[in-house]
This record gives C-alpha cells, sequence and structure tokens, in this order.
C-alpha cells in the first residue's frame, strides 16, 4: 500500500505553493516578505536572548515560514467545504471572531494545526469569513445575493474527489498530495473578471464593499498573506523606504518588553483593474473597472494570554479606543498610540509578574542543572521550587489566534481606510458553528493543555513527582 504523506507535510506544500501564488500575484508581498527577513535578522542579532528562547520553543527554524492567509466565503456550504479542505491539512477551526464590532458583515473562525508537534512542523493558518447576508437589510436585493452565490462552484471538481478520497484512505499519498495542492490553489485565485455587472456590483459595494467582494467574483481569492516580524515597530518604519504605504496604527497592544497576543500592520489595500461582463454576459468584450480587495499584512506574535489576563487587556484596549479614536486619513494616529501605552502601563511587562498573576500561558523546560541535579536524584517535587532553584525554566508560550478588534482594524485597511470603528457586536456563535457543521475549538482550553504538558514533561525530566495538571497556575494564584 503506498505511503500516506503527512497533515502537516501537506500544509507545507501547500503554505509554499500559495505564497509563490501571491507573490507572483501581489509583487509588493515579494518586498515585504524580504523586509521582514532583513529585520529579523538583525533583531536575532541584536537580541542573543530572543534567539536562545525561540530555539528553545522550537519557533527559530520555522521563523522564515510562518504566515497566515484571510478568506472570505459566501455561503454554509462553502464553509463545511473548506472546513473538509483545510482538515486534509491538519488544520481545525479555532476561535469564533465577531467583526461586527467595526461594522463589518462577516463572522470568522482560524483554521489551524492545534498540537506542539503539527505547530512546530508548520503554523499555517487561514482566517476565514462567512458573509452575514442579513447586512443587506433590502429583501430584493439580498435575495439577489443569494442567487448569485447559489450559482457559483468555488471548489474544482478534482478537488472534490481529492478530499473525498482522503476521507475514505485517512490521507493522500505523495503524488496526490501534489495534486491536492494545485488544485486547492485554484479557490484562492485572484480572478479578475466580475461574474456580475458593474450596476449590480455598485448596489452591492454601497451596501457594504466586503459584500461586493464577496458575491461578485468566480471564488474567495486569497485577500493577504502574513510573515511574521520580531519588531514590527521597524517594518512599519522601513517599508516607505522599500516603496511600501503602511496603515496609519500598528494593531493590537503597544510595544512592550514582554509582547503580548498579536500585533498587526498591512500596506494599503491595491486598486486593481477588473472586468465585468457585457450585456450578452460576455466578459470578453466587457466593462473595464476596479476593485480594492487585496493588500499585505504583518504580524508579530507575543504571549498567549490566560482569561484573567485577556480580560485586563480587552479593558485596556477598550478604554485607548474610547478616548482617541484614529480617522479615515490616519488623523489622530499618535493621540490613539499614545494613549494606548499610556493604558497598558496597567499591565504587567515582566513574565515574572505575567506568570504569578496567571495572565499568560507558559512553556516549561528543563534546564541543564535541573537535568544534572535529577543525576544526582537531588529533584524537588514542586515545580516552583525547581524554577526557584534554576531546575525548570518557562517561557511564555506564543500565541496562535486572533483578536477580532485588530483583524476588524486589518479590514479597514482593506477597504481602502484607517478610521476606527467600535460598533455594538451582534455575533452569533451558534449559526457559525451551524453552517460550518461543526464546534471551534476552545484556543483557552488549548493554551492549558499545552502549558500542562510542558509542566509534566519537565518534572519528568528533572525527575519529579508525577505532575497534576494545573499545578503552575494554581501555584501562581496562590502567590
Amino acid at each position: 500500500m503506498p505511503e500516506m504523506l503527512s497533515p502537516d507535510a501537506i500544509r507545507t506544500l501547500f503554505s509554499a505553493a500559495m505564497s509563490e501564488m501571491y507573490r507572483q500575484e501581489v509583487p509588493q508581498y515579494g518586498t515585504l516578505m524580504s523586509l521582514v527577513e532583513d529585520v529579523n535578522r538583525a533583531t536575532l542579532s541584536a537580541e542573543p536572548e530572543l534567539a536562545r528562547r525561540l530555539e528553545r520553543a522550537g519557533e527559530l527554524a520555522r521563523l522564515s515560514d510562518e504566515r497566515h492567509g484571510a478568506i472570505r466565503l459566501g455561503t454554509a456550504q462553502e464553509l463545511a467545504t473548506m472546513a473538509r479542505l483545510f482538515a486534509v491539512m491538519g488544520m481545525h477551526p479555532v476561535g469564533y471572531y465577531d467583526l461586527s464590532v467595526a461594522g463589518i458583515p462577516v463572522h470568522s473562525t482560524a483554521f489551524r494545526p492545534i498540537d506542539d508537534a503539527a505547530l512546530r512542523a508548520n503554523p499555517f493558518r487561514v482566517f476565514t469569513s462567512l458573509l452575514r447576508l442579513d447586512a443587506i437589510e433590502d429583501e430584493a436585493l439580498r435575495g439577489e445575493a443569494e442567487a448569485i452565490l447559489s450559482r457559483r462552484a468555488i471548489f474544482t471538481p478534482q478537488a472534490l474527489e481529492l478530499i473525498e478520497r482522503g476521507e475514505a484512505k485517512g490521507g493522500l499519498t505523495a503524488p496526490e498530495a501534489t495534486q491536492f495542492v494545485a488544485q486547492a490553489l485554484e479557490t484562492f485565485r485572484w480572478h479578475a473578471h466580475a461574474t456580475v455587472d458593474r450596476a449590480t456590483y455598485e448596489r452591492l459595494s454601497r451596501v457594504h464593499r466586503l459584500v461586493a467582494d464577496v458575491v461578485c467574483f468566480k471564488g474567495p481569492h486569497i485577500n493577504h498573506l502574513t510573515p511574521r516580524t520580531l519588531d514590527i515597530e521597524a517594518v512599519q518604519r522601513q517599508m516607505p523606504a522599500r516603496g511600501i504605504d503602511p496603515k496609519a496604527v500598528i494593531e493590537g497592544p503597544p510595544e512592550r518588553a514582554c509582547p503580548l497576543l498579536l500585533r498587526q500592520t498591512s500596506f494599503k489595500a491595491l486598486e486593481e483593474p477588473v472586468v465585468f461582463p457585457a450585456d450578452d454576459g460576455s466578459p470578453q468584450a466587457g466593462e473595464a473597472g476596479t476593485h480594492t480587495a487585496r493588500f499585505g499584512e504583518i504580524e508579530q506574535r507575543g504571549a498567549a494570554l490566560t482569561p484573567k489576563g485577556r480580560a485586563l487587556y480587552d479593558a485596556l484596549l477598550a478604554k485607548a479606543r474610547a478616548a482617541a479614536s484614529v480617522g479615515a486619513g490616519g488623523e489622530g494616529s499618535q493621540d490613539y498610540e499614545t494613549g494606548l501605552a499610556d493604558a497598558f502601563t496597567a499591565f504587567p511587562d515582566t513574565v515574572d509578574a505575567m506568570r504569578t498573576q496567571a495572565l499568560a500561558y507558559f512553556r516549561y523546560t528543563p534546564t541543564e542543572a535541573g537535568l544534572a541535579a535529577a543525576g544526582r536524584g537531588e529533584a524537588a517535587s514542586d515545580i516552583e521550587a525547581l524554577i526557584d532553584a534554576g531546575h525548570v525554566r518557562f517561557d511564555p508560550i506564543v500565541y496562535e489566534d486572533f483578536l477580532p478588534v485588530s483583524a476588524a482594524g486589518i479590514f479597514q485597511s482593506n477597504l481602502g481606510t484607517d478610521a476606527q470603528s467600535n460598533a455594538d457586536a451582534s455575533g452569533s456563535r451558534t449559526a457559525f458553528e451551524a453552517a460550518l457543521g461543526q464546534p471551534v475549538a476552545d484556543e483557552f482550553a488549548l493554551y492549558e493543555e499545552a502549558e500542562a504538558r510542558s509542566a509534566a514533561a519537565a518534572l519528568e525530566a528533572v525527575g519529579a513527582s508525577a505532575f497534576a495538571s494545573g499545578a503552575p497556575r494554581r501555584a501562581a494564584l496562590a502567590r
């Protein structure tokens, strides 16, 4: 029987192919990747301790490959099938994101690997949004949009066949995986020919430009890919010198000694030529127009926060956004950034404080001294005593997910504006999961489990007694 290629290997093939395709479609993305690589190299050279910490966490080797993509789907059937496609690559839906916090008519999840080994192999993730047609108040127009979406098929017949084959056989062979990746790329490819006439496009665009983006084209073109940087401020400063126009503010928390969660910036969305079909439906004789859809994004990832830490983060972010806002042209960005930094002085900025106050999740590893002590039969059984003795170290677990407000800010950039919005949320996780055909995973539970596994392994490595799940968290809370 032919050997099956692992989901991790298929994901690596797919992410590399996606990156190459996007470089060809959006040349500025290649420029952005080059800038990020230069900044990362300089940062690692200047901060050897950071390099050591990344190496301990298994992140150094994967740094240049780390990126995420984003797509927008139109129907429940598209979302459910996309979940099956991603499952072939070991990517599972994690978290529910309501982007109505910025008046954007989508709700989303992130498909990503979820266990430690898969994340080390390749952490590629795709932020996947589903259009909420209830944003179209005009009943006739909503029905028209539904009819347009019902007529399109965003997956090739071969892709569907290979998904079914992978499900039936429990995987794909190397030749099948190569074919699968090639067919899957067709779903994410840019199509410059609209499927509706200009008048329909403009009516949907007046409802919301993202409605037009989802409804009026053959498929859910990938709208950005994202490299990971170790110094997002440096990238933001250097983008203009590379001919890249950055958005006014970096989304997420402010610059800190101990990075939190996720920070993102991007270059402005591109205005690209498209063709609207002629009255007889012929795209070749159609009418020229433009559409704004794709852009470049950069991310810097920090510590994954506990529910307690996340509640503090959300409160401080809300305080900063209420005090100062950013206009469509970036007006007020300096006031906002100053207010954001001021607000976050209330969030502890050392790993010791973040751990003892149970604000973040940590990965525990044995030190050389701890392993040597274990060899002499000198191990302690309490992880806090082991840490104090220098026998076990801890590093923040990297946040692998997304932030609704930050994602909304990037979406606003995609619309050609830096304006912030603080609309009331009105999402429906139940409706989204019904469309998806399965529940989304709880990201907090995933981080807690990863922390517990690392602590158990560290204790075993230094010869300590069996680890009771959650002990570091309880010890931290007791201090």
